[in-house]
């Protein structure tokens, strides 16, 4: 039977609520696929989005503000990580760089939490409750990205094929870059059984032509530790023998010569003064004399016997031609000091002196990632960021390389985890701590750090519900537009906070205006003002989607103007699951389209199944 008449059949049953029509009409028009097929499992914390939105507010008593009036913003946001994904669809969509999550194992061990119960190895919906929980995630993550970003999800055996298929489908095949493993347990296995010693951090590019790897740079390398009169030039060098013994084919008699020693004997490849076979020197005599010439070439004698180096230098090859030392990453992280989760518990305890988290992940393999993908610049998330590991690593590799790069953390506040690990952690990192061993630990203090809350304000688009929306979404725009300083004045004006609103850094302006009917003043106030190479960016309240472009034309060139609430509705849409009388007022509507005809409900979920309803 055609769908559309089967649909038409749907929607005049008898017996059934419009909900469960709904709900059929979903299953008639999934599309089959190659992937993973899992049953749908609805969350409450969607449910709730579907009559109300989630905004923020900044708990000023934990801002962390430095004196560097340079130093980078980084942000905690307390609370459900599926709300403050769709907050963040408004302010950074396109715009992160890097993602880097360690979702839940769903090892059935309590570590997975599904609507506020804890999910178990007996539970037979167990994989399909996890795959609904990431897919609506991470389809949300794929909008943040930007068009060179990467994202990274820490995983392990037990969800990592399914993990892998899911990526496949939502960010693209072509698009996988790698999957690190790295060691994670440290220790021999002492019992009959294999044991497993190792996790994985699968990553995926927004778009893979668009992605620029890092390479690790080898300047600090501990064998280049000589120098010589051409270090400033060259850099510190090594030595390596030149002779090698060959085999085979390999061999050449044209590289089998003698070289004159310094005490004027000759000396044939091997070290002896006769010509031995099947050895070589790596050099032929023309190059030979060229390197005695310009200093790559050294002399050394051990007792009465002498050898020929030449000198490997950091910055030059053996041409004198100016280089780039550094190695392409491997997906392979070895074992090494630090890079254990052991390790990542040790860490947390030094800083908070206690056990206050499960299994964090280390220090040393985030500074591994970050150096990998991330650039000096770069906007990193985590959403699932536990202990803080993430926000932690992307400060200290600022440090060391001078970086710029922000971090968002978002994580709830399930046993005061985000109050009491997540912010104190970093909190101490920015303004130094002591160990329980009583060793004193500078602070990263060029850091910037605010924390927030979700709150959840009426969906319903009343004017009062609009009105209250707008005067919610301050501390959004701060975020969205990286702008934090307030101003009390505006022009002549004394700034009233109930009509509006100035953040300026003295480069970049923003004005928020709660109150309409004050443009007139402002358009006459703005025609007075210099605000430099950038636009004041206006913000402002209207019903509908008009920013009162007219009011503003004689100023048109000083300003950039977005209606608000308009502009976050939009957002929100996109990402969020449709309201309930939304859908029945579209089922009504459909109802009167004959079989046969285009089907407006049908188009309306194939649209929405992917990226979400209507706000």
């Amino acid at each position: 039977m055609d769908k559309s008449k089967l649909a038409h059949k749907i929607r005049t049953l008898d017996g059934l609520t419009n909900e469960e029509k709904s709900s059929l009409l979903q299953l008639l028009y999934a599309h089959k696929k190659y992937g993973l097929v899992w049953e749908e499992k609805t969350e409450d914390v969607e449910e709730k989005l579907r009559n109300e939105l989630p905004v923020l507010n900044e708990v000023n008593e934990r801002a962390i503000i430095s004196e560097d009036d340079k130093a980078p913003n980084h942000i905690i946001i307390e609370g459900d990580n599926f709300e403050a994904l769709t907050i963040l669809s408004y302010t950074h969509e396109r715009k992160i760089d890097v993602i880097y999550i360690d979702p839940p194992y769903n090892t059935g061990n309590k570590d997975f939490v599904y609507n506020d119960s804890y999910v178990d190895s007996d539970d037979s919906f167990r994989h399909s409750k996890w795959l609904s929980f990431m897919n609506k995630r991470l389809k949300i993550a794929k909008r943040l990205l930007s068009d060179k970003g990467i994202i990274l999800i820490s995983i392990n055996d037990i969800e990592l094929y399914n993990l892998k298929i899911l990526l496949d489908s939502i960010m693209g095949e072509g698009n996988f870059l790698a999957n690190f493993i790295w060691q994670s347990t440290p220790g021999s296995n002492t019992g009959e059984d294999i044991k497993t010693v190792t996790e994985y951090v699968l990553a995926y590019s927004k778009n893979i032509s668009e992605v620029h790897v890092n390479q690790i740079d080898i300047l600090d390398d501990a064998k280049y530790n000589l120098e010589d009169e051409y270090v400033e030039y060259r850099g510190r060098h090594t030595l390596n023998k030149l002779d090698r013994r060959m085999t085979g084919s390999h061999y050449s008699d044209a590289l089998n010569y003698s070289i004159l020693m310094p005490d004027g004997k000759y000396v044939y490849p091997g070290g002896l003064e006769t010509q031995q076979e099947h050895w070589n020197w790596r050099w032929s005599k023309t190059k030979l004399e060229w390197g005695i010439e310009n200093g790559f070439i050294v002399f050394k004698k051990n007792g009465n016997r002498w050898s020929v180096y030449f000198k490997q230098y950091l910055r030059v090859n053996n041409n004198n031609e100016v280089i780039s030392r550094a190695l392409p990453y491997q997906n392979l992280i070895k074992e090494n000091d630090g890079l254990n989760s052991a390790r990542g518990t040790q860490e947390i305890m030094s800083l908070l002196n206690r056990k206050a988290f499960d299994y964090p992940k280390p220090l040393a393999l985030l500074l591994h990632i970050l150096k990998c993908v991330s650039h000096s610049d770069s906007l990193i998330l985590d959403f699932f960021a536990g202990s803080g590991t993430t926000l932690h690593a992307t400060m200290q590799l600022n440090a060391e390389d001078g970086g710029h790069r922000q971090c968002i953390l978002v994580t709830n506040n399930e046993n005061n985890i985000c109050e009491e690990v997540t912010y104190e952690r970093n909190k101490r990192v920015i303004e130094g701590y002591t160990t329980p061993k009583g060793n004193h630990v500078e602070g990263l203090h060029n850091n910037n750090l605010r924390y927030y809350k979700t709150k959840l304000l009426p969906r319903e688009r009343t004017q009062k519900n609009m009105r209250d929306l707008v005067n919610a979404a301050t501390d959004l725009l701060c975020i969205k537009e990286d702008l934090y300083d307030e101003e009390v004045t505006f022009g002549r004006y004394k700034v009233h906070p109930k009509l509006m609103r100035y953040f300026s850094d003295g480069m970049r302006h923003m004005l928020i205006v709660y109150r309409e009917e004050i443009v007139d003043q402002l358009a006459e106030e703005i025609a007075t003002m210099d605000f430099g190479k950038e636009r004041l960016k206006i913000f402002i309240f209207s019903p509908a989607r008009y920013a009162f472009n007219d009011n503003f034309f004689e100023v048109q060139d000083k300003v950039e103007l977005v209606a608000l609430p308009a502009a976050i509705y939009d957002a929100y849409e996109k990402v969020l699951p449709m309201r309930k009388e939304k859908l029945l007022d579209l089922q009504e509507a459909d109802d009167a389209v004959e079989p046969g005809q285009p089907v407006v409900m049908r188009d309306l979920f194939e649209n929405h199944s992917e990226e979400g309803g209507e706000a």
